[in-house]
């Protein structure tokens, strides 16, 4: 890519916890990342919206209220409908193992719990546009 990796943080619903999104939003600009930060509050369709106005190479959304098992698939069901296939939708927070893998299986990419190590987080983004976003 001639461009630098361009990502999407948000926080979808009434979760008001945005220390983690901010901690991750720094690390991936620090990373190299351009990083559009999206606030609280978000609903799916703001957030998919937004992706799509600027352009994204992947989405991360940070979840601690519990709501991953609806927020998920309807950000992927909005991605599906606008034609964004070639995007990531990641994410992370407190999302149990075997939520993490159902998710998985409808297409959301991988997810991380807290504490894992910023650097893992990017990797895995840089690993997965060079893999699916050809330019």
């Amino acid at each position: 890519m001639n461009r630098p990796i361009r990502v999407l943080v948000a926080k979808v619903g009434l979760d008001g916890h945005d220390r983690g999104a901010k901690v991750i939003a720094t690390a991936l600009r620090d990373a190299g990342m351009e990083v559009i930060y999206t606030g609280l509050r978000q609903t799916a369709e703001m957030v998919v919206n937004s992706a799509l106005q600027e352009d994204v190479d992947a989405i991360g959304v940070s979840i601690l209220s519990g709501a991953h098992m609806t927020v998920f698939p309807r950000i992927m069901n909005l991605m599906k409908e606008k034609g964004m296939d070639d995007v990531l939708l990641t994410g992370g927070g407190i999302i149990p193992e075997d939520d993490m893998e159902q998710l998985h299986t409808l297409g959301v990419g991988k997810l991380f719990a807290p504490g894992t190590p910023t650097a893992d987080i990017s990797s895995y983004i840089h690993g997965w546009v060079d893999e699916h976003r050809k330019f």
